[in-house]
């Protein structure tokens, strides 16, 4: 049995102890029995309205709980679609008392975690306000008065986290280009005019709106400074440049430039001002010496004439050069002129340096060969010989690619300009090829030359009876082998020897006696030659090779006529 119907049962039994009791002291009064009848109406009644109105409380206190339980469904339902969140589900066979408190638990969680996003929410949106304020931008796109859900909340936190990170590149920005703005103003002395420049320049750098429109409005501040300064630094050197001209063609004393010194080094306005102002001092003292600044232009004409390569016809096609009227307008055509030669150079200055690089390099390699058909060259002992050698050697090698790689520049300049190059009237390429041939035709020469004069010496000691030399060259081998040629020359040649002549060699030097006698060395030719001997001037074969075998048939006909001369002993043993 259960408790409640326990104590049902005891409060019957407390109520019928109650009228028992009752009953007992009614008897004992001695009340009749019809008031005792009306006094036990009068209890029941009483007991009876008690419990009807405790039963009414119950009731009452049941229908609460359900209405309860009915709202908070509904507030339940309410706040899951507001979060985003699914229904809870009831739990089955528990009481009413039960079922209300679990489902308004679940309410009271759902309507903190509604309070805490949406205070969550308006935390953002506030950060957001600020940032937008600040960066000029559009408000994030959110529902204010809305719960968000936990994945729009996480969004807009990121966006916040972006935006803040724009703010600190903007403001990072916007300070080094406010530095750069405030160093340009105080070179060109420049003092804010406008209200935005004030507002760059002089306000507080965090009240200063960091939109994009006006990042690129400073940047483009910026920018124009950055060219007014460098107009201004470009106006200066090119001032600088004409001041420097004037100085040298005006002869203007060194002590005169040294106290112009500060304003050939800074580009500010009072350095602009001071410089037009010296040039215009200058230009007017060029106009009282006309003579001489147009023989000074002149002068770097001539310069960049050679630099440009200008055969004589272009040179004269500027027909002032050679005026001697010295007048305003004959100095402004030089202006012109030399401007222009300079623009000419400046423009193909990659050029005509090539071509000054392969002037000096052919120079060089002319040199060069030259040192290497000296016989003298032999005579080195500081390893000049084997540097000079190598140097020949690579220059040799490098001079080809420079050619090629100059070639290449031409066709290139050709083909930009629609015109052909010239280097001094003719075409470059097919100067280097002629240079190439007039070096190839005095190798030839040279060699020819030294052909001619090794066969002019040969017959000259067939002649004379001179012995063949040694080559020069045998000289200079580190050996200490004496010259035997020179034991072999007759006593006809050296007067006063020890030794005489060999007799089979006596007789043609008498006849060479013969010749020399009463004659100058000049003369020498003029006597015929030994008539045992066919050998003339005029005689000698064209080449080497025919002249060695020429001497082979004389040397085998005249051993059939003289025997084969001995080989002169040593002075020591004579």
């Amino acid at each position: 049995m259960r408790k409640s119907e326990v104590l049902a049962a005891e409060a019957v039994s407390c109520l019928n102890k109650a009228l028992c009791h009752l009953k007992d002291i009614w008897e004992e009064i001695g009340i009749p029995e019809d008031q005792r009848l009306q006094r036990t109406n009068v209890v029941k009644t009483h007991i009876k309205n008690l419990l009807e109105m405790m039963i009414k409380e119950e009731d009452s206190l049941k229908t609460r709980l359900v209405n309860s339980i009915e709202a908070c469904k509904v507030e339940m339902e309410k706040l899951c679609l507001d979060l985003r969140m699914t229904v809870f589900e009831e739990e089955r066979g528990v009481s009413i008392l039960q079922q209300e408190k679990n489902i308004r638990t679940q309410v009271e969680a759902l309507t903190a975690e509604k309070t805490q996003r949406m205070q969550q929410l308006k935390a953002l949106l506030d950060q957001d306000q600020d940032l937008c304020d600040i960066l000029c931008s559009m408000p994030y796109g959110i529902v204010p008065d809305s719960v968000p859900s936990l994945e729009q909340l996480e969004n807009f936190r990121q966006h916040i986290t972006n935006q803040n990170d724009e703010k600190e590149k903007r403001y990072a920005e916007f300070m080094d280009i406010k530095k750069q703005i405030i160093v340009h103003m105080e070179v060109l002395d420049h003092v804010p005019e406008t209200s935005f420049e004030k507002d760059v320049v002089c306000e507080d750098e965090d009240s200063f709106c960091l939109s994009r429109d006006n990042i690129t409005s400073v940047k483009l501040l910026l920018c124009q400074l950055e060219e007014r300064k460098a107009s201004n630094e470009a106006t200066c050197e090119s001032h600088r440049e004409n001041i420097q001209r004037l100085w040298d063609r005006l002869e203007v004393p060194q002590e005169e430039r040294e106290v112009f010194n500060e304003h050939m080094v800074s580009s500010r306005r009072r350095n602009l001002e001071a410089l037009q102002a010296e040039v215009q001092r200058l230009q007017a003292l060029k106009m009282l010496n006309i003579h001489n600044v147009t023989e000074a232009i002149r002068s770097e004409i001539a310069v960049f004439w050679e630099k440009c390569f200008f055969s004589t016809d272009q040179r004269q096609d500027f027909a002032p050069y050679f005026s001697e009227d010295f007048d305003e307008e004959l100095l402004t055509l030089h202006d012109a002129e030399i401007q222009r030669l300079r623009q000419h150079y400046e423009e193909h200055k990659e050029l005509f340096e090539g071509i000054h690089r392969w002037e000096e390099s052919w120079r060089l390699f002319l040199e060069l060969e030259k040192k290497a058909s000296d016989p003298t060259r032999f005579t080195n002992r500081g390893g000049n010989l084997l540097k000079e050698e190598k140097q020949r050697s690579e220059l040799h090698k490098n001079l080809p690619k420079l050619e090629k790689k100059l070639k290449a520049q031409i066709d290139a300049w050709e083909s930009e300009q629609g015109r052909e190059f010239f280097v001094n009237g003719q075409k470059f390429l097919e100067y280097v090829e002629e240079q190439w041939e007039l070096h190839r035709i005095e190798k030839e020469k040279e060699k020819l030359e030294r052909h001619l004069k090794k066969n002019k010496q040969t017959e000259e000691d067939m002649l004379y009876g001179t012995a063949v030399r040694t080559p020069t060259k045998r000289r200079f081998l580190g050996t200490n082998t004496p010259n035997k040629s020179r034991k072999m020359v007759p006593a006809a040649r050296t007067p006063g020897g020890s030794k005489p002549p060999h007799p089979r060699l006596q007789g043609c030097n008498k006849e060479n006696e013969l010749q020399f006698k009463g004659t100058p060395l000049s003369g020498a030719l003029q006597t015929p030659p030994c008539p045992q001997r066919n050998f003339s001037i005029a005689s000698v074969a064209s080449t080497y090779s025919e002249f060695v075998r020429g001497l082979d048939t004389e040397s085998v006909q005249s051993s059939e006529t003289f025997p084969r001369p001995l080989t002169p002993r040593s002075s020591t043993t004579s």
